[in-house]
């Protein structure tokens, strides 16, 4: 019985920590948000750069990545975005009330969810005002935890295949 014991507490012990590394990649991207939109804000690494992509994305994201960035959003830059994605815009407070929640595995995905204020320093706020959210989609690549695409709602969607519209769009008019 002692021995069944230790077997099963062994195996929840490798679930949580297989739990807690699914956020892994989702809590660095937002640590860099967090100092990158403080009021003391530093330049800090790009979320998509190529030492990025390589370790923290899945190799289908970073693809599209790659490509949608042969496009870049300005003469002078190499992104294919004129905002910043995680933040959903060109203005942002620095973000209050972070909140990183890993959902379960469901078919070799799991479901991160990120909310947080960054409209708190932009006035006064709608009496329906929620929080922004976001959704990393999470697979497991070569034993690691990666982040597959980043869904936010309220019809903006995946950033994935805004990626690939960016890169067939612009390859189309060439």
């Amino acid at each position: 019985m002692k021995r069944l014991v230790l077997v099963l507490l062994a195996s929840c012990a490798v679930s949580v920590a297989v739990a807690a590394d699914t956020a892994a990649p989702v809590n660095e991207i937002m640590r860099e948000a967090v100092k990158g939109w403080a009021e003391d804000a530093q330049t800090g690494e790009d979320y998509f750069s190529e030492a990025r992509l390589q370790r923290i994305y899945s190799q289908d994201f970073a693809k599209a990545y790659r490509e949608a960035a042969k496009f870049p959003a300005y003469d002078e830059g190499d992104s294919p975005f004129d905002y910043d994605v995680i933040v959903s815009g060109q203005d942002s407070c620095s973000i209050k009330d972070l909140n990183v929640s890993a959902g379960p595995d469901v078919e070799g995905k799991s479901d991160v969810a990120v909310t947080f204020d960054n409209t708190h320093c932009l006035g006064e706020r709608a009496a329906d005002w929620k929080p922004s959210e976001l959704h990393f989609l999470v697979i497991e690549e070569a034993g690691h935890p990666v982040i597959d695409d980043i869904v936010r709602p309220n019809g903006v969607g995946s950033l994935k295949a805004e990626l690939q519209g960016i890169a067939s769009q612009e390859a189309g008019e060439q």
